[in-house]
């Protein structure tokens, strides 16, 4: 496993044990029935009603119930045949595999990063000596990146519920490693496999793009603007023909397009309004119809305008923009679970030299802790003890979300002011060698 150090290994093992003793527990089927951990599109339970209905030669796209991609009803059709234990052990495997590609994504980081700096430790101030990474930091990166798979309960609560978003984050990590490898072709093919998937992960084809234009030489002749919307453009199709192909697949499987009303129109029309902790459901329950349109394609566009600017202003840094991306699909999709932030959580130890820059860890850790434990609480008081009411459900799906946002700002923020320091070193001077402060504005 390339680099893996004893505590690395015990972590990975330990957190292995962890998910076996869980899974025996009563606490997979508990969670089953949280809106938190599943949702209409990751569901194991819709999965298996779904397949049940397509055994029995009735579409499971006919009603409001699968909203699965066919191929994957197909792939699921088949793991339904095993035992339970062995269904269970096959998404233990998939765990496994995430974990070991997780470890490659540190040893390919931690190299991208010792070469990136290298390449500009000449532009940066001598006073941000102590800013330079060590092979010593990188090895603490990768050790912390272990732990958050091992013993992430949000990951955790993903895998003991057999939900489905774990596919959907196979593919993103395998893009992120292929991405790393400087394999343009396996990096879109995994990108075109999470949009097909879940739709939202097109956008990772921007920061891929990118990141191949930083790394591939330039022509002398070509001028840097048009030599970077041309790999823009070759990434989009490099993603862009292997999704097409599994559209293809999809509407030959199924001789029918009835299917994208039920997957991509469910999830940009969100009609089902099952509490969550996402910012859909609550909005447009209270919304008027006739509203309904015009505010959905707000909230959508909310899911990818950041693209824009963000680009803009992280093109020389590909990967934490791809990052930042996966992190905002997360908080602002239309139907979020703990498996989206069990995934933005394991990786943001790959940022952990950005954490002494940054400001509200405690405040967001405080805010998780309380969301995840009231949760639960509130939702039991509102649905069945009468109680309570949306509203309380709602106010803890709207903290949970703003301790994401606060999250990712500051990490932002963080990453922008190390930078900062980097090329203008630590100690801040005017121009009559009094200390001054640096304001991001």
């Amino acid at each position: 496993m390339g680099n893996l150090t004893f505590p690395d290994l015990l972590c990975f093992v330990s957190g292995v044990i962890l998910r076996l003793i869980l899974y025996r527990t009563s606490l997979p089927e508990w969670l089953c029935g949280r809106t938190e951990v599943v949702s209409p599109l990751t569901s194991w339970e819709r999965a298996m009603e779904g397949i049940s209905l397509h055994k029995q030669g009735i579409s499971p796209y006919s009603g409001d119930l699968f909203h699965e991609m066919p191929l994957m009803l197909q792939f699921l059709s088949v793991i339904s045949t095993f035992s339970s234990n062995a269904i269970m052990l096959f998404f233990l495997l998939l765990e496994i595999v995430q974990g070991y590609i997780l470890l490659k994504i540190c040893n390919s980081f931690a190299r991208y990063l010792l070469f990136r700096q290298a390449m500009e430790v000449k532009n940066f101030n001598p006073n941000a000596e102590k800013l330079m990474l060590t092979k010593l930091d990188l090895l603490n990166m990768q050790f912390y990146v272990m732990i958050g798979f091992a013993f992430n309960p949000y990951s955790l609560s993903a895998f003991l519920t057999k939900s489905t978003v774990i596919f959907n984050n196979l593919a993103i990590l395998l893009a992120l490693y292929y991405m790393l490898q400087d394999n343009r072709l396996f990096c879109g093919v995994f990108i075109a496999v999470a949009s097909y998937i879940s739709m939202y992960p097109i956008v990772l084809c921007v920061p891929a793009g990118l990141y191949f234009a930083q790394i591939y030489k330039r022509k002398p002749e070509e001028s840097e603007q048009k030599f970077l919307i041309s790999n823009l453009i070759e990434m989009a199709i490099i993603t862009a023909v292997p999704l097409g192909l599994l559209l293809l697949f999809s509407i030959l499987t199924t001789d029918s397009w009835e299917f994208f009303s039920s997957t991509y129109g469910f999830i940009l029309s969100v009609p089902d309004l099952t509490p969550n902790l996402g910012i859909f459901w609550y909005f447009f329950t209270e919304m008027f119809e006739h509203f309904r349109t015009f505010f959905i394609c707000v909230f959508q566009i909310n899911v990818v305008i950041y693209t824009v600017p963000l680009s803009v202003r992280l093109k020389e840094h590909p990967v934490f923009l791809f990052y930042l991306l996966v992190f905002l699909i997360g908080i602002f999709k239309s139907y979020p679970s703990y498996g989206d932030t069990g995934l933005i959580l394991t990786l943001l130890p790959l940022w952990k030299h950005v954490f002494t820059y940054m400001r509200n860890n405690f405040v967001v850790s405080c805010m998780l802790i309380c969301t995840t434990v009231f949760a639960p609480i509130l939702y039991h008081l509102w649905i069945y003890a009468g109680s309570a009411n949306a509203n309380f459900y709602f106010a803890i799906a709207l903290a949970f979300s703003t301790a994401q946002i606060f999250l990712v700002t500051d990490l932002l923020y963080g990453f922008l002011r190390r930078e900062f320091d980097l090329y203008n070193g630590v100690k801040h001077m005017l121009p009559d060698g009094k200390e001054t402060q640096v304001i991001l504005e």
